[in-house]
């Protein structure tokens, strides 16, 4: 899954865009509204947690901009806590709000969750088989116990669980996956099916040649 961080403060920027990377998540960053705004339209995301006091640009106007056409999930990231500010948020299309100071765990939570409200799933588990993914504590078990995945393993198994029966390009694997400094070219992404294959069962993800990959359908 790939999120999009648009924070000025640099500390907490790169803090945040390294607690998403280790939970496994593809992060590209913004320090400002006009650059967030622009990549939040020109990019693919899963998510976008949204500063609301930012330079040449703030949260609200950004959010505006972006709406109605863009409607990937937004979590408005703030210091403001009165009633008034959470009410014009939510009302102009934040699908979430959290506010400074903030635990970390809480914003994950809350990530996650936009997560999969917007792919529709109505139970936290995916199952495939005798495979269980559990997507709140992001693990993965059958029937022998739990399997240790990788965060990108465990991102990878569930971007294609959450579509199993459906082809994923490895270009839109590696757009939502992968962070843009990550070479498109490189064996990345066959390694880590590897992986996943050689824990869980070499049929638990299908090589579809010169299509991409699936989970299929019981």
């Amino acid at each position: 899954m790939r999120i999009l961080l648009v924070e000025d403060d640099p500390a907490l920027r790169r803090s945040l865009a390294a607690t998403f990377r280790e939970e496994g998540y593809a992060v590209d960053t913004a320090g400002d509204g006009e650059e967030g705004l622009a990549k939040a339209n020109g990019g693919v995301y899963d998510a976008v947690v949204l500063d609301v006091m930012l330079p040449l640009m703030n949260g609200w106007e950004v959010l505006e901009r972006m709406r109605p056409d863009n409607r990937v999930p937004v979590l408005m990231l703030t210091a403001r806590d009165t009633v008034p500010d959470r009410v014009k948020g939510l009302d102009n299309g934040a699908d979430d709000y959290l506010t400074k100071p903030f635990d970390v765990d809480e914003l994950l939570a809350r990530v996650r969750a936009l997560i999969r409200r917007s792919e529709g799933l109505s139970h936290p588990d995916i199952v495939i088989r005798d495979i269980r993914i559990d997507t709140v504590r992001r693990r993965v078990s059958t029937g022998e116990g739990e399997i240790q995945l990788t965060p990108m393993e465990y991102s990878l198994l569930e971007y294609l669980a959450i579509r199993k029966g459906s082809v994923v390009s490895r270009t839109t694997l590696y757009e939502r996956l992968f962070d843009e400094s990550d070479d498109s070219c490189s064996n990345l992404l066959d390694v880590h099916v590897s992986n996943i294959r050689r824990k869980l069962g070499a049929d638990v993800i299908t090589t579809r040649r010169g299509h991409g990959y699936c989970v299929e359908v019981e």
